[in-house]
């Protein structure tokens, strides 16, 4: 076996250029962060909202969660609900469930939490206690009437 007389030699371009192993290192560390810090303000950059909008009644029901996909812990929860005429609905009463169904060896699990209304939102705080597929309904009373809204979502 041949030993190379100049182990760090790197060609290229037509130059040769000999580094030391430890500038090297620092070069592979510096580039190695500043690609790390690129993808996490590209990934920050594009992040958006979970939304969905679904129809409950006569009523349109706008949703956001704060993460996409939602995740184990604490998640912001906006609704805003409009009326037929487009307004916004400020005086019902809404409730939110949410809960994932039973699993082999596990019962089923089932949370419920009021929202509270704030500048034509109401807003919730759902803490989903593990990773998989939740349902999350909205429950919209008004007048003495119910309707309800039901989406799924994938906590990670």
């Amino acid at each position: 076996m041949q030993k190379r007389l100049y182990p760090h030699l790197f060609i290229g371009f037509k130059k040769i250029v000999v580094f030391k192993k430890n500038e090297r290192r620092q070069m592979m560390k510096r580039f190695a962060t500043a690609l790390i810090i690129l993808l996490l303000a590209a990934g920050l950059a594009y992040a958006k909202d979970y939304m969905v909008m679904k129809k409950a009644g006569n009523y349109m029901v706008h949703v956001k969660l704060d993460k996409n996909p939602p995740v184990t812990g604490e998640n912001k929860m906006e609704a805003s609900i409009q009326d037929a005429a487009g307004a916004y609905v400020t005086d019902a009463r809404v409730v939110v469930e949410y809960g994932m169904p039973a699993m082999p060896g596990m019962p089923a699990m089932h949370y419920k939490t009021k929202a509270e209304l704030k500048n034509n939102q109401y807003l919730a705080t759902l803490n989903f206690s593990m990773a998989g597929a939740w349902y999350i309904t909205i429950k919209i009373t008004r007048a003495g009437k119910t309707q309800s809204v039901k989406l799924n979502v994938d906590v990670s």
